[in-house]
């Protein structure tokens, strides 16, 4: 069914004929309901069980930044259950749901960052695509740009596909995470293009209180393409439920401040293990390869305790991070460091193997390579591995500017 069958008008606000396809489809037990070219203005759209909205090419649907029009839900935001803004785009309890086509959203997001940059969001700003407690779920082919917050955010959903989707976001836009997975079950990532102001793909699994959190598991990313952003793919900081079986293939990363990236720190518990991360090209990062128990960003982040040197006592609060694999790995115009892999004296990063690896480096300003506490800026460091048991180095080669060898800078 088309939407201009339930009184969407091209250039109008089209909200409601837009919801009532939507409903009409999944009272009448599901089917496709049809964005055609043109553009529709919008507010939030909630997605029904058996109904996949898809977005010919040349349409696109406009949302509104009048927060007024977005209903305050308590859902995840960033780790923690609190109050925010619906999602733009949302569905909760469905089950074979698709967002699909190559139209485009656009989240007209420059508002809500002034107004969060400002300090004057008493509300969590909405994430834009926001499935959650979902099962066989689709996004496909779309373009989506200019998100509020985080951009795709699957949770706690199971059976996630994400292909072919296109997203942008400016490059000084907080918090605009591409497409973030947090606590689901079996996802695909393939194929996407990711421009954006914070991380590119983001891994998660909730913030604290691991005993009920719920583990993200089963994670394959391959072949996408990640520019700029704050991290090309990302396991943590939001990870106490733990992540585990991730399977990173065939991607690109240019201009990312990180490339493959772990991060955590005291008092989220759970754990990171079993990761393979293979066929990645990179260029101009800061750091390629970060392992990082320490991470200081977020509340309580810079609390003594985080960045303390001194062994504390293994609780359920202590993050592990275990049998990691980086393997056929060329990155050109490095320009901080090689790998930083930071562990803790009570919790060592244990089993971790970089495998016919090459690292060029580029002299530039010194630069703090890992974001926590105890690093410092440096430019063309080689290898710093800190509380680490078990460093498995197999055909590693890092280069200068000037194809000097340079060698592991600190080990401990």
């Amino acid at each position: 069914m088309n939407i201009l069958e339930f009184g969407a008008v091209r250039g109008e606000m089209s909200t409601e004929a837009i919801q009532k396809a939507i409903d009409t489809a999944h009272a009448q037990g599901g089917g496709r309901v049809v964005v055609p070219a043109g553009e529709y203005l919008t507010a939030g759209i909630v997605l029904r069980s058996n109904v996949e909205l898809h977005l010919e090419a040349g349409s696109t649907l406009r949302f509104t930044d009048d927060f007024d029009a977005y209903p305050v839900i308590n859902t995840r935001w960033e780790g923690y259950e609190q109050d925010s803004y619906r999602p733009l785009v949302y569905a909760k309890d469905c089950e074979n749901i698709a967002l699909t086509g190559f139209g485009t959203l656009e989240g007209q997001g420059k508002k809500w960052w002034t107004e969060f940059r400002a300090k004057r969001m008493t509300i969590a700003r909405p994430c834009f695509v926001c499935f959650e407690d979902c099962n066989r779920v689709r996004m496909e082919g779309f373009r989506v740009m200019n998100s509020p917050a985080w951009t795709i955010h699957p949770l706690r959903c199971e059976n996630v596909t994400v292909h072919g989707l296109t997203v942008i976001n400016p490059a000084d836009s907080p918090n605009t995470d591409g497409i973030n997975p947090e606590s689901c079950r079996n996802v695909r990532i393939s194929d996407c293009h990711i421009d954006v102001g914070d991380d590119c793909i983001a891994i998660k699994a909730g913030t604290e209180d691991a005993v009920n959190q719920v583990p993200c598991e089963n994670i394959t990313v391959t072949g996408c393409t990640m520019v700029h952003g704050h991290g090309g793919v990302v396991l943590g900081s939001e990870m106490s439920g733990s992540i585990r079986r991730v399977s990173i293939t065939g991607c690109v990363f240019d201009g990312t401040d990180r490339g493959i990236r772990i991060k955590t720190r005291r008092g989220r518990g759970g754990s990171v293990e079993d990761v393979s991360v293979t066929g990645i090209v990179m260029n101009d990062v800061l750091c390629p390869l970060v392992v990082n128990l320490m991470y200081f960003c977020g509340k309580g982040g810079k609390d003594p305790i985080v960045s303390d040197r001194t062994a504390q006592p293994v609780t359920e609060a202590t993050p592990h991070v275990r049998r990691i694999r980086m393997a056929d790995i060329v990155v050109t115009n490095a320009k901080s460091a090689a790998a930083c892999l930071c562990g803790l004296p009570e919790a060592p990063l244990e089993d971790i193997s970089i495998v016919n690896t090459q690292i060029q480096l580029v002299e530039s300003e010194p630069t703090v390579p890992v974001m926590n506490a105890v690093a410092e800026a440096v430019t063309c460091a080689g290898l710093t591995a800190e509380y680490v048991r078990g460093l498995h180095l197999t055909d590693v080669r890092i280069t200068g500017a000037k194809g000097e060898e340079i060698t592991l800078h600190e080990v401990q």
